[in-house]
């Protein structure tokens, strides 16, 4: 069998043996039950306001239930530990029969619905809820609450510090569900806390030294002063690192910048027409000047 599937069927196990106690054990008063497994069998421990109707005359009554729930839920090795309520006004599970009984005896909801919160309170709880909830006062149903104090209704407080009972009344219009839950007086909450008065707080304090408005300037002054003179040291000395490192590694060689082959090419190229057009320039300047003369001499003669 899964893991899943037998933590069902061990719910399910648990819930059939809370209600045939509460159905065996309703007029001693039943307050709950925790049921563990131990290596020598199944260990239950029953709550009842009246121990003795739930051993009976020379332990007869608990052998009874002790046969019934090896044959109805086969369970191994019964053994079954009676404890005594010492409160029953904060046992959620009696205090949620006994509304459902004073409702099928004729009490007004309202009217049973305050006294019990009351009586609840009276008895030092931080807090309760009861909800009523099925045909009330009519043929249509609907859910009546009373609040008092305190109450957690999720995340880990809920389950662990909330103690809850349900009951059913078997009215002539139908039936009414019946939850309580209460806080127990002792209950730490994880947002509670506490204020001690009387205590000598002086080790927590620091008392501020006094000083006057000038001094205090003065000091700020010689503060500012120190920072700046700290600055400016410290770029002193970065640039004198990086003056000894510039003299240990000496100058940078610039590296020669290669030209290509191309414009060297092109750069002759362009030399050697230079070179060809200053001597046509030369030729046609001659001749220009040996025709003037030329021309002189016709004019002369």
């Amino acid at each position: 069998m899964a893991d899943e599937q037998q933590f069902i069927e061990n719910g399910i196990q648990r819930t059939q043996i809370n209600e045939f106690f509460q159905e065996e054990l309703d007029r001693a008063g039943y307050g709950g039950m925790e049921v563990a497994q131990t290596p020598m069998g199944t260990q239950i421990v029953l709550k009842a306001e009246k121990p003795g109707m739930v051993i009976g005359k020379g332990g007869k009554n608990i052998r009874k239930i002790t046969s019934e729930l090896e044959e109805r839920f086969d369970l191994d090795d019964p053994q079954i530990d009676v404890q005594e309520v010492d409160e029953p006004d904060l046992n959620a599970q009696i205090v949620a029969d006994r509304l459902a009984n004073a409702l099928e005896r004729g009490w007004y909801f309202r009217k049973a619905g305050h006294t019990t919160i009351d009586r609840i309170m009276d008895s030092g709880a931080l807090g309760a809820e009861i909800v009523l909830s099925g045909k009330v006062t009519g043929a249509r149903s609907r859910v009546e609450k009373f609040n008092r104090g305190y109450i957690k209704h999720n995340g880990q407080p809920a389950d662990a510090i909330v103690d809850d009972g349900q009951s059913v009344a078997v009215m002539k219009l139908g039936t009414i569900g019946v939850t309580v839950k209460i806080i127990p007086p002792n209950a730490e909450l994880p947002d509670d806390f506490q204020v001690h008065e009387d205590v000598d707080v002086s080790e927590y304090v620091v008392e501020p030294e006094e000083e006057g408005v000038e001094e205090l300037l003065a000091g700020e002054e010689e503060t500012a002063a120190e920072a700046q003179a700290a600055e400016d040291a410290e770029v002193t000395e970065a640039s004198t690192a990086e003056t000894d490192t510039e003299l240990s590694e000496g100058p940078e060689e610039v590296p020669e910048e290669e030209i290509p082959e191309e414009e060297v090419q092109a750069a002759e190229s362009d030399a050697e027409i230079e070179e060809e057009l200053d001597e046509d320039v030369e030729t046609e300047a001659e001749e220009l000047l040996t025709e003037m003369e030329d021309e002189d001499e016709e004019v002369q003669g």
